[in-house]
């Protein structure tokens, strides 16, 4: 859609006022009618009065407006005031007056044939296709060679013999084989009310640009009517078939939406009917963008409610306190000053106050620390991915029970200076979180009893964090509803006594809610359309042949190139690895030459390299036991993960060109996290190295742009299905064997787990999958007969 500006609706008032003071006097209403008009589509369009020799062109004029039988010469004269004015406020070069021809200085015997043949019709009059189709002659004597009269359909010079790849070539090679200049090419596809440059058509065949716009496709389409060439033949020569298009009509929808949306929108967007753009734009909002699980809705709606409390500084390996400290800041924290204390200024996110910072702290160190500190026992050790799981986790509960009442959220209303992991020993505190989050979501889930487990290792006789720390007691105070004074003074009492009761009552609320809760989020949803194949694995490698199928020009598109070719290698490499999101991430790369990593260092690191094996003469993945999240699961035995990476279907090719080239454009001068993935450096970037978020969200983009299959546009690998993670590459992979072997022993091999784990989450076994292939053993008996 055209945006007018408020001086261009200025001016266009200007000039409807000139036609009725200067216009209206001296000529007919249908002739005003047809002129206000045609002004005013100049100054829309801001499009130039026609010129012929730097004069303005009388004759186009009246074609345009259908009045060359009225147009003048004192029509003219009123008429060129207002011409003059748009071509100043277009910013162009001024008309040149009309001169009067000087009388001439022959004899009278000369005159004569001179009028003559000035009367006479001109074979030079230059061609031009109207709106309708139709070509119109100019009145005015053009000076040069006589134009090539315009053919709608014409006839090819030569056969064509061959079919460039380029487009650029294709293009060039065309117009010779049907003798058109792109100033005759640019008459004959551009009608006269279009504002499409015939230089546009030149960069076009000097190889400066491509098309990139709705028009310029238009344009395409008629350029290959005109030759009858197969429909999109230039479409499908451009050197980059992943780009969206820009200039469609999209109504009132945000410019961020529309980058977003773009790339799944049929090129005749803007020509279809409004019932059905409507429709194709609910799709791509609901099956592309957002995706169309039950669990995704609720999560996209959840997100918009922000109440955790935020532990800044407090990660794996950070600074803690030690017992002695926490003591100390308990005490110094007894007469400080509330802080927010109002639950209506807790609107979103903030800060944990520092006594609650300390105690996560000391949490966190307990079961991190290689050794604890002396005077202390503890049950189990958490990983990094653990650790900040359930630093997120109790975030999200004391954001809760801190949250307004009266906000969107309705939380407790709990001063923030109020918190304490001294909270966590009475049961109101739980059965209120417990009830709330079922209130929220409308039933329980594993999270609620993930939870309660959490509750009860903290509590555990001898070995719980809050059993050994009786002091956090000092912090706690009566709230109503919650927690009662008569509580807090048999805690004061019998501290063990009380962990005692506690665990009790998480033990049976945990076995409660096992009975009752359901599963919200299916991880088989997205990917359904792809575990009912025959073979999963061939149909998820399909989006693998999509992403070469659309592969940018890397000498023209250098970024496009190289962000197309990581995609290819995250789906080819988590095919062939089969591992977490964390592993697969994190894996670093050494290249051909350079000295590997060694061993003890990747253990420090807890981290996989890929490097170049002389031995195998294949590129090799080494990560250390230590790296993965279930290290002492019997597939390591404490033994690392090695596996040489199949040279098949250009996996070589594509991972050479990745980490000799199209890596270091994406780096782009950053310094370089060391990494094989890394992200696109912009100008706003901070840093090249991908986090689970940004990793998600990129696998995501590509299942979105390459994946999911759109019947409005024909591009995409598969129907059905929906934006998901990386994790959901493991379940491809084990129900790939299980259909193929039906062994769940072969299966945990794919993706470094035991067979149990597979059977219970990675799996998706069915009955007639278990059925059909003891059907193919036993047919082979008949088959034989």
């Amino acid at each position: 859609m055209l945006k007018q500006d408020i001086s261009s609706r200025h001016f266009q008032r200007k000039i409807s006022e000139f036609c009725e003071l200067r216009m209206a006097p001296i000529a007919s209403k249908r002739v005003l009618e047809n002129i206000r008009p045609y002004l005013v589509s100049l100054i829309v369009y801001r499009k130039l009065p026609p010129l012929l020799n730097g004069r303005i062109d009388w004759s186009m004029i009246g074609q345009a407006c259908g009045i060359i039988a009225e147009l003048t010469t004192e029509l003219k004269k009123q008429l060129r005031p207002g011409l003059e004015a748009i071509i100043r406020w277009l910013g162009g070069t001024p008309a040149a007056e009309e001169r009067r021809t000087p009388k001439p200085t022959v004899r009278p015997d000369k005159i004569a044939p001179t009028r003559k043949a000035a009367s006479s019709p001109s074979p030079r009059k230059p061609q031009r296709a109207a709106a309708d189709g139709t070509f119109a002659n100019s009145a005015s004597l053009p000076r040069g060679p006589a134009p090539k009269p315009i053919s709608p359909f014409p006839e090819p010079l030569f056969e064509a013999k061959e079919d460039p790849a380029s487009f650029q070539d294709a293009l060039a090679y065309n117009m010779r084989r049907f003798g058109d200049t792109y100033w005759q090419l640019h008459r004959a596809v551009v009608q006269l009310n279009e504002t499409f440059d015939k230089k546009t058509l030149l960069s076009w065949i000097q190889g400066e640009r491509v098309p990139r716009s709705v028009a310029s496709l238009e344009i395409l389409r008629r350029i290959e009517r005109r030759y009858r060439l197969p429909e999109e033949y230039f479409k499908d020569k451009l050197p980059h078939q992943a780009r969206s298009l820009y200039g469609h009509d999209l109504g009132d929808i945000s410019p961020a939406e529309r980058r977003r949306m773009s790339l799944h929108l049929p090129d005749d967007f803007s020509s279809l009917p409004f019932a059905k753009r409507q429709e194709i734009v609910d799709w791509v909002r609901r099956v592309i963008i957002s995706g169309a699980t039950e669990y995704r809705r609720y999560q996209a709606a959840a997100v918009k409610q922000r109440y955790a409390i935020r532990f800044p500084g407090i990660t794996y390996g950070g600074s803690s306190l030690s017992p002695r400290s926490l003591a100390s800041a308990v005490g110094e924290n007894q007469n400080a000053m509330p802080e927010f204390d109002d639950p209506d200024l807790l609107s979103g996110v903030v800060d944990a106050p520092p006594r609650l910072a300390m105690e996560m702290a000391d949490l966190i160190r307990f079961k991190t620390s290689t050794l604890t500190a002396i005077g202390f026992q503890r049950y189990g050790v958490w990983g990094e991915e653990t650790a900040s799981q359930k630093i997120e986790h109790l975030g999200l509960m004391f954001g809760a029970l801190a949250a307004s009442p009266n906000g969107a959220v309705k939380g407790r209303g709990v001063p923030v200076s109020q918190l304490s992991f001294g909270l966590l020993v009475f049961p109101g505190v739980w059965d209120w979180y417990l009830q709330w989050r079922e209130q929220r979501r409308g039933f329980y889930t594993k999270w609620e009893e993930d939870m309660l487990m959490v509750a009860q290792a903290l509590t555990r006789a001898d070995v719980g964090w809050i059993r050994q720390h009786p002091e956090l007691l000092k912090n706690v105070i009566p709230i109503e509803g919650l927690i009662e004074h008569e509580e807090i003074e048999f805690a004061a009492r019998d501290w063990h006594g009380a962990c005692n009761a506690f665990h009790r009552h998480a033990a049976n609320r945990s076995k409660e809610i096992q009975r009752v809760m359901r599963i919200h989020r299916d991880p088989f949803e997205p990917i359904m359309c792809v575990l009912e194949a025959d073979s999963p694995l061939a149909e998820y490698r399909k989006i693998t042949d999509e992403i070469l199928k659309r592969m940018p020009d890397e000498s023209r598109y250098p970024r496009s190139a190289a962000e197309a070719v990581r995609s290819f290698l995250l789906l080819r490499l988590g095919l062939h690895l089969g591992l977490r999101q964390k592993n697969l991430r994190q894996l670093r790369v050494c290249p051909r030459g350079h000295h590997p990593t060694s061993e003890r260092r990747l253990e420090d690191m807890r981290c996989g390299e890929l490097r170049w094996s002389d031995r195998d003469h294949g590129w090799e993945v080494l990560i250390p036991s230590v790296a993965f999240k279930n290290s002492g699961s019997s597939f390591f035995g404490q033994k690392p993960f090695r596996l040489i990476l199949p040279d098949l279907l250009d996996l070589y090719k594509y991972l050479d060109a990745y980490i000799d080239r199209h890596r270091g454009v994406l780096l782009d001068g950053a310094k370089d996290p060391g990494t094989l993935f890394v992200k696109t450096v912009k100008t706003i970037s901070i840093d090249a190295a991908y986090n689970s978020t940004t990793f998600y969200e990129a696998w995501r983009t590509v299942i979105q742009r390459y994946g999911i299959y759109n019947p409005y546009t024909g591009r995409g690998a598969i129907k059905g299905l929906l934006p998901h993670g990386p994790h959901n590459l493991r379940d491809i992979l084990a129900t790939h064997i299980l259909k193929q072997t039906g062994s769940y022993e072969q299966a945990n091999y794919a993706i470094q787990d035991t067979p149990d784990v597979v059977q219970q989450h990675y799996g998706r076994f069915l009955p007639q999958d278990k059925a059909a292939l003891a059907a193919k053993i036993l047919n082979q008996v008949w088959e034989a007969a």
